[in-house]
């Protein structure tokens, strides 16, 4: 079994519960062992800026599933749900990526492991650092580290009653 970090994200159908449902379906795959998840984060779109906020979690995995087959799960999971792919950036009724994989540094046409963005994306490294503070990101430092060096003013935990 490897580690693994994935991040979850959704800003179209009642998109906390896509999250949501998105965990319970990854803790189903075959291959899979979900081991945690961070809270769910309320987070600004970046990119295309005319869309609704979204809601942001990580989730840290067990899984006997190399680096491209768990790329596969998690395509499939997004297929399921109703992902489209229209544009960069586009809203979306699920979005999930392959953080970090144990052990394995990755670049080609399909997966690039560690994410080549995370370290500068709050939405990605507050939850990461709920749940894993000492994981290293790449060569760029620790999760926490790394979080608390981010101006974070368009994050916050998510409330289900607000």
């Amino acid at each position: 079994m490897s580690r693994a970090f994935i991040a979850l994200g959704s800003n179209l159908e009642a998109p906390a519960e896509q999250v949501r449902a998105a965990l319970a379906a990854l803790a189903e795959s075959d291959g899979v062992r979900l081991v945690r998840a961070s809270s769910l984060y309320r987070t600004a779109p970046v990119g295309y800026l005319d869309q609704p906020d979204f809601i942001n979690a990580v989730a840290e995995l067990d899984t006997s599933l190399g680096p491209h087959q768990l790329l596969d799960t998690l395509m499939e999971v997004e297929t399921r749900f109703g992902r489209v792919r229209t544009f960069r950036n586009a809203p979306r009724v699920l979005d999930l990526d392959v953080l970090l994989y144990e052990g394995v540094t990755l670049d080609d046409e399909r997966l690039t492991v560690p994410h080549p963005r995370m370290h500068e994306r709050a939405f990605v490294l507050v939850p990461l650092a709920e749940i894993a503070p000492e994981v290293a990101v790449g060569t760029h430092g620790m999760a926490a580290q790394l979080a608390a060096g981010l101006a974070c003013d368009d994050i916050r935990k998510y409330d289900d009653a607000a």
